[in-house]
């Protein structure tokens, strides 16, 4: 819990409360997927807080992003970490991988303008953010690593570069997917159709995983 706000003061029970009301305010403003661009005058207006205030906690956009990126990666484990968690057996293999990509990309679906965010803030080098995203996305990268049977204390492994290759599909893929923009580009229309699309697009990258999975089980036994 942050104790101190940015000019040294302690925080109490309203300065905690302050706080908090922004980070819910920006959540709100990212739950409309097609809503304008989310700014700190939009926060603070939706917060009910002046400028001067939210300075305190948060004085740039890439401030009160960690802060949120915070929170809502705190319920990835529950959301799909604690799948992959779990050594798949070559028998489940199939099944095992499907219901982790699917549970990644609900997870992806409900938080996906916050995570395009994050990684339009990496891609435009904020260095705190990028910092964050490598910290946050390797646990997952260790337990794909895993998955693959390698072990960690190896270091720099082929199952090591497989697995960072199969995340950055695995979280493209879950990009392209979440887009306010993504159309199917097959005949049939419609919300049921591309429900269908994106989950035959996820169950061709479950698919991708799987075989690297058993390609890198196959080496290391």
């Amino acid at each position: 819990m942050v104790t101190y706000n940015l000019v040294g003061q302690r925080l109490g029970r309203k300065g905690q409360e302050t706080r908090e009301r922004v980070i819910s305010a920006m959540l709100t403003l990212l739950d409309d997927p097609e809503g304008p661009p989310v700014t700190l005058t939009a926060v603070a207006k939706e917060a009910s807080v002046g400028m001067t205030t939210l300075y305190l906690y948060f004085p740039a956009m890439g401030d009160l992003l960690l802060a949120v990126l915070r929170c809502v990666m705190d319920t990835a484990g529950d959301a799909f970490m604690k799948l992959v968690r779990d050594y798949w057996r070559d028998e489940t293999l199939t099944e095992d991988c499907l219901a982790f990509h699917r549970a990644h990309y609900l997870f992806w679906k409900r938080h996906a303008r916050l995570l395009r965010m994050r990684n339009s803030f990496a891609d435009d080098c904020d260095l705190a953010v990028l910092s964050y995203r490598s910290q946050a996305t390797r646990p997952l990268l260790n337990a794909l690593t895993r998955q693959m049977g390698c072990d960690l204390a190896d270091g720099d492994t082929p199952c090591a570069h497989l697995a960072t290759v199969v995340l950055t599909g695995l979280e493209r893929v879950a990009t392209v997917v979440t887009t306010p923009h993504f159309h199917i580009t097959s005949p049939a229309h419609g919300t049921s159709a591309e429900e269908v699309y994106i989950d035959n697009l996820i169950t061709a990258q479950s698919r991708l995983t799987e075989i690297a999975i058993r390609d890198q089980r196959r080496n290391n036994r």
